[in-house]
């Protein structure tokens, strides 16, 4: 691979942005480290956000694109699109990483979803952890013996994922969904033949907010969890 683009998508993201980018700079500062020619372009989109998401993303070396569309699916759109654009390198050595601005990426996550694409892998499904700090202590146990290292069960998170740009563009690209773009794109590689591996070995950190930013993605997820671990016994259950 010859170029990496990373795309963010935003929506009120002061809290944690911050954290995000300095995670991601920390990576491409990596790869760069093992690859000096690599370019790599970081495009953070904001999308209808209304805090000092914009104020503070702008201490970082990321490219910035602003919109209005209030949907996730067209904001990852936008941010591969931009960063695809004039980069002037084929698809072919060109790899996409995709990531939430409410998490913190480890310092191996381009490297190595790069090595898997030197191994013939068009599309990287990554694991994700909630920031147990979110979550109550029953919560966080409860996750911890349900996910076992090496053993990934290849969900798909727009959090942690990576694409060969020819395979996302064969694929169709990202849609303007509000909700499960990413599995979307999944599916539609999985239907052209691409070559998918799922793995826990670069397994980023997301928030464990219960309100996300979409109304079923992990944040939802993580309520229901919560509300069947952590929910108060029937009164007369003797529970």
């Amino acid at each position: 691979m010859r170029a990496v683009v990373v795309a963010i998508p935003a929506h009120d993201e002061e809290a944690l942005i911050g954290r995000c980018l300095a995670s991601v700079t920390r990576a491409v500062a990596r790869a760069r480290e093992r690859d000096p020619r690599l370019r790599v372009r970081v495009v953070l989109v904001l999308d209808a956000c209304a805090d000092t998401t914009a104020v503070q993303a702008r201490r970082w070396p990321v490219e910035i694109v602003e919109i209005a569309a209030r949907a996730v699916g067209t904001a990852r759109r936008v941010g591969v699109a931009h960063g695809l654009e004039g980069l002037g390198i084929p698809l072919e050595e060109t790899w996409i990483s995709l990531t939430d601005a409410d998490t913190v990426v480890p310092a191996d996550w381009i490297t190595h979803q790069l090595d898997l694409a030197a191994q013939g892998v068009d599309l990287v499904l990554g694991t994700v952890r909630p920031d147990f700090a979110d979550l109550s202590a029953r919560h966080a146990a409860y996750w911890r013996s349900t996910h076992h290292r090496g053993r990934p069960a290849g969900n798909v998170h727009g959090a942690n994922l990576g694409v060969r740009a020819r395979t996302y563009v064969a694929a169709g690209g990202i849609r303007d969904l509000v909700e499960h773009e990413d599995v979307a794109l999944v599916r539609a590689a999985r239907e052209i033949g691409a070559t998918v591996r799922a793995s826990d070995a670069h397994e980023v950190e997301t928030s464990g907010r219960f309100t996300g930013r979409t109304p079923g993605g992990y944040a939802a997820f993580l309520d229901r969890v919560h509300a069947w671990i952590d929910a108060p016994p029937l009164a007369g259950t003797g529970a």
